[in-house]
């Protein structure tokens, strides 16, 4: 009998530690399922004598950027008031009517946020009201335009879980290109003369039936070049869930982050778990929201990366917000050279939802006259728009393109 407690109490404590790497995940930090199983190990192996040795197992596993230390303490804080007395409490609460949850303050602390649960709600006998349900059902959808609406550096921590399930969700229907191979058609107009030879040898010289071909297409290649300096921090992590979406949709897709250097982050952005391919990313990365040298940028990529990635008619997604640190006429000479190894370049620009944003600095007028596509990139509208303009890039041809700007490029 004696074992079987431990063995519930081991449990319980590893239940407890999954519901705080959930809790942590809702707040905003980069927790996956690996850093939940390492931090179950990490409290086993110190025990749980004494509170600061699991604080420390913990922040050891779950903190890995400076930024997210007080977000841990004020989580840890609120979820480890009194662990051994958990149980029992939840014991006593729950055969009683629930008390009326108290009012909640205008401003929340993500972690405060995170650890708010929904109460549970009484079920109805009563049958549903048509009029109560349409007007849930207007909120629901009015909440929904708000949220596409909102932009990514206002989102809370549920936003962003609401909006990473829209972005997931999201269809990129690349425009194809046409490829000089032939692939076989039941009908067409062009005879496929070797295929009908071959199997009229087999019929002993009998042509019976004639084999076509037409022409074979093939989804272009996408490189996608995402800013991380310090003036992108707001929204860096929302466009890495982007490039996940991207990179999973896609079977030939580059990404690239770049702040003072360049780094390829293509192979943590293949991972199944969106959670763990982010945390992975942002390891890898050695400048983030440090200073923006797009040009040095720009040519690390030409020169190493380009002729391995684009090939030829390959689209170019640079996300940035066009403040740059570094030299405005290595950046003109790169982005000339990027345009013309590309099918398309397109600039995204977070600042650009803003209606009197003016493309003022340096970087960005260095940039502009090489670029196919001048668009925003700051909510999930954006980026729902940003899949149009993907599914068209075939139809819309380069030489018809006249850029002017009266707050926006036109075509």
């Amino acid at each position: 009998m004696h074992t079987n407690s431990e063995d519930r109490l081991d449990t319980a404590l590893a239940d407890h530690i999954v519901s705080f790497g959930r809790v942590l995940r809702r707040a905003g930090l980069p927790v996956g399922s690996h850093q939940i199983m390492d931090a179950v190990r990490a409290v086993e192996w110190v025990g749980v004598r004494r509170r600061d040795d699991v604080y420390q197992a913990l922040f050891g596993v779950f903190v890995q950027r400076r930024e997210h230390v007080e977000l841990f303490d004020q989580a840890f804080q609120l979820f480890w008031r009194a662990p051994a007395q958990l149980f029992q409490m939840m014991a006593l609460m729950l055969p009683k009517t629930p008390a009326p949850p108290p009012e909640r303050p205008r401003q929340q602390t993500r972690a405060q946020q995170a650890l708010a649960e929904p109460g549970t709600k009484r079920r109805s006998t009563r049958p549903p009201d048509p009029q109560k349900t349409a007007v849930e059902r207007l909120a629901t959808y009015s909440a929904d335009e708000v949220l596409r609406k909102k932009d990514f550096a206002d989102f809370t921590a549920e936003e962003v879980a609401a909006a990473k399930a829209f972005i997931r969700d999201l269809r990129w229907p690349l425009a194809e290109r046409a490829v000089r191979r032939r692939s076989p058609r039941e009908k067409g107009r062009q005879l496929n003369l070797r295929a009908t030879m071959r199997q009229g040898l087999r019929h002993h010289g009998e042509l019976i039936r004639l084999r076509h071909q037409g022409p074979k297409t093939k989804p272009r290649p996408i490189v996608v070049l995402c800013d991380i300096s310090g003036s992108m921090e707001r929204y860096a992590r929302m466009l890495l869930h982007f490039m996940h979406a991207v990179t999973d949709g896609f079977d030939r897709v580059e990404s690239f982050v770049f702040g003072t250097r360049l780094t390829r982050i293509t192979r943590y952005l293949r991972r199944r778990d969106i959670d763990d391919a982010v945390a992975a990313a942002t390891r890898a990365v050695e400048d983030w929201a440090g200073g923006t040298r797009i040009g040095e940028a720009l040519k690390d990529f030409n020169y190493h990366w380009l002729r391995r990635t684009l090939r030829s008619g390959g689209v170019v997604l640079v996300i940035s917000d066009g403040c740059d640190r570094g030299d405005i006429d290595l950046l003109a000479r790169e982005m000339a050279r990027l345009r013309r190894s590309c099918h398309r370049l397109l600039w995204l620009n977070p600042l650009l939802g803003y209606d009197a944003y003016e493309p003022l600095t340096r970087g960005m007028q260095a940039a502009l006259p090489y670029l196919d596509d001048f668009l925003p990139v700051h909510n999930l509208d954006s980026l729902a728009h940003l899949g149009q303009i993907l599914s068209t890039l075939d139809a819309r041809r380069r030489a018809t393109w006249q850029h002017r700007y009266d707050g926006r490029v036109e075509a």
